[in-house]
């Protein structure tokens, strides 16, 4: 093997420049994508920047195997990023790249994976097996405010108690401030159903005032001044479901996902259309959406 050129270029640096820029999982993605790259051009004897169109392709076909297109492309867009940040000519765009990419495109014949849908008759039985203790009251607020305002998993962990407000009529308005389609932060506004209402202001009263974040941690009985990861949305409804007796292969089905999935195909079985839908949930692509609805009911329209 070669050795790897002495120049070593610090794009990790060049990275910090995106801070506030994008969300802090797209940064952790990038960066784990480039930590990919560089370690398989090191083991290559190859300097990761600048990078040519030929390493580049042979790159994207070594991670295609086990491997979803998505995840591959994202790589690629990891690689191009890291060009422009550090002022080098970027070969991510040469059509022999586009190529191998279309190649790795046609040989996966797999569907995409699609998370179960948490709907309505689900949502009632994961509220029955909630215990009856701080913890209960924190997963009904959450797995009843999730479903009605159709987030994805970082939205319900990202709100925060001014986000909320309460309306004449026993319900709240929510403003849902940042999310994956709406990087400029100009939010979207989503309401709560009265029962819904109540869960909250349940789980507030616990919680108390001092609390920046909705929902919380729990340490020792005492709710605890910061924000949960978004990765307990989706131990909470796989937990939930193993509390209302699922069985082990439809429990896998369910992700972080799920309560977004499950109210958008309630509500094109309810008779809603496809721009309602999209409305509600905040989608900026119809095609995203169909997936999401695919899996509803055969009698919608009956």
């Amino acid at each position: 093997m070669s050795d790897v050129p002495s120049t070593v270029i610090d794009w990790r640096v060049e990275f910090n420049r995106l801070e506030g820029a994008y969300a802090p999982a797209t940064l952790k993605s990038y960066k784990a994508d480039i930590e990919i790259f560089e370690k398989w051009c090191i083991e290559q004897g190859l300097a990761p920047f600048p990078a040519d169109v030929f390493h580049i392709c042979q790159f994207l076909e070594s991670e295609a195997p086990g491997r979803a297109p998505s995840t591959v492309r994202r790589r690629l867009y990891a690689i191009r990023k890291a060009h422009r940040l550090l002022h080098l000519p970027d070969p991510t765009f040469d059509e022999e790249i586009n190529i191998t990419f279309r190649r790795i495109q046609r040989a996966k014949f797999g569907r995409p994976k699609q998370a179960k849908g948490l709907t309505r008759k689900y949502l009632d039985a994961f509220l029955e097996v909630q215990p009856d203790n701080p913890w209960g009251l924190r997963n009904r607020a959450m797995l009843s405010l999730g479903y009605e305002l159709l987030t994805r998993r970082s939205e319900l962990v990202a709100l925060t108690s001014r986000d909320l407000s309460l309306r004449d009529d026993g319900t709240l308005s929510v403003l849902i401030r940042r999310s994956k389609a709406d990087p400029s932060g100009q939010g979207r506004v989503a309401f709560t159903s009265i029962k819904t209402a109540i869960a909250i202001q349940n789980w507030i009263d616990w919680r108390g005032p001092h609390i920046t974040y909705l929902f919380c941690p729990i340490y020792h009985g005492k709710a605890v001044e910061r924000s949960l990861s978004a990765d307990t949305v989706k131990r909470l409804i796989k937990t939930s479901a193993k509390r209302a007796g699922l069985d082990i292969t439809e429990i896998d089905k369910f992700s972080g996902h799920s309560l977004r999935v499950g109210a958008a195909q309630d509500l094109l079985c309810a008779g809603y259309d496809a721009a309602a839908i999209m409305r509600a949930g905040g989608w900026k692509s119809i095609n995203i959406l169909s997936r999401y609805l695919e899996m509803a009911e055969h009698n919608v329209w009956a």
